[in-house]
């Protein structure tokens, strides 16, 4: 099965809608416009039943099919980054500070296109439920709307998950069984010294010498206490202290990230990280107080699932543009709530050539358009058949 002769037909109308939000983008929670103009096109194709309010600013649109089934879910991220874009483009972000950096825009704009050829078609038994979700981008939005009630009030049975990926030639798809993106947990560990005049810092105990010390030491979790064969990431990605150059300060601050893709490394890595600092900080005089945020588990794709998606991707994009082995990645996604609740799985379409996702020069490429939409609408034939 190639591409839908309909996915190309409203190609430029779905890269206008996409657009559209890539100019308008708004962060976290606070989707409103985005989320207005969701309802507003899901209840203009038809959708049988339009829920706004879920998990705060979440969407959901629902299509009944043909005859009776079981309901599948399908995501969209809608929400941007904080982030100042330099693309340059006519349709750049016209709110500063605010950017689509990562193809939320994209990923709403192409399930609309499949929600309102679902809409027009009803090809397949039982119900889609459209899933437009806030916050992706540490704000765990996809927890929210699990909380809310979402998968028991529209009985969703699986839930499928897109996202896509600069790198990977358009056209393309990538999926693995299992772990597929690590957990995202962040540190922050504030070393406590004593301040003194750097011409004597045997009058103190020097914070920056101790936090500069735990940031060698933290690299010695992945390196001697995790297995091998486990991937683990410890970065320490700011350190903060002092104000003089002439002065010792009385505390350092360290922040940074773990990414794991088992819980069990997941929880070995956050138990060292506090007995690392708490450690080193101890031999050199000071003190560590080490605070965890917990961040979005490890996103793990179900087995039966993730050959339904794949086989899906081979029938549009054909068997050699299917990575169905993909090596997973430690960036994070909070759809790992979604699949925590429900059977279902994740998969990456190509972006192409383009800047990498969280970079102030992205932009989502529209000729990807047609691929996603296809996928979507044969999943959910195929699915539901």
């Amino acid at each position: 099965m190639p591409i839908l002769n309909r996915a190309y037909e409203l190609q430029d109308e779905i890269a206008a809608w996409r657009r559209r939000l890539h100019a308008n983008p708004e962060i976290n929670y606070d989707v409103f416009d985005t989320a207005a103009f969701v309802a507003e096109k899901l209840r203009e194709f038809g959708c049988d039943e339009v829920v706004e309010g879920i998990g705060r600013t979440g969407v959901v649109g629902v299509i009944a099919g043909r005859g009776e089934g079981p309901t599948l879910g399908l995501r969209a991220d809608m929400d941007a980054l904080p982030m100042i874009e330099t693309t340059g483009l006519p349709h750049a972000s016209t709110r500063p500070g605010a950017m689509h950096a990562c193809g939320h825009d994209g990923h709403t704009a192409m399930l609309l296109g499949a929600a309102r050829h679902l809409a027009e078609t009803r090809n397949f038994n039982g119900r889609v439920a459209v899933i437009f979700q806030p916050a992706e981008e540490g704000g765990a939005g996809g927890l929210a709307m699990v909380k809310d009630g979402m998968m028991d009030r529209f009985a969703i049975r699986q839930v499928y998950g897109l996202h896509n990926l600069p790198g990977l030639p358009v056209g393309t798809f990538a999926i693995r069984s299992g772990a597929i993106m690590a957990s995202t947990d962040e540190f922050n560990i504030t070393v406590a010294g004593k301040g003194a005049h750097a011409a004597f810092p045997h009058q103190g105990v020097d914070p920056v010498v101790a936090g500069a010390q735990i940031v060698v030491a933290l690299q010695t979790i992945a390196a001697r206490n995790a297995d091998p064969l486990d991937a683990m990431v410890v970065s320490t990605t700011m350190f903060h202290a002092g104000s003089a150059f002439n002065v010792i300060p009385g505390e350092a601050e360290l922040t940074g990230t773990l990414r794991s893709l088992k819980p069990e490394t997941r929880a070995l890595g956050l138990k060292r990280i506090e007995e690392v600092a708490k450690g080193v900080a101890a031999a050199l005089g000071a003190e560590a107080r080490v605070h965890i945020r917990h961040g979005y588990p490890v996103t793990v794709n179900h087995g039966a699932e993730t050959q339904v998606a794949a086989g899906v991707a081979a029938d549009v994009a054909g068997d050699i543009n299917v990575d169905a082995d993909f090596r997973p990645t430690m960036g994070g996604e909070d759809f790992s709530y979604m699949l925590q609740a429900r059977p279902g799985a994740f998969i990456f379409m190509g972006n192409g050539d383009s800047a990498p996702l969280h970079n102030t020069n992205y932009d989502f490429n529209d000729d990807a358009i047609p691929h996603g939409v296809s996928y979507w609408v044969r999943l959910v034939e195929t699915a539901l058949a």
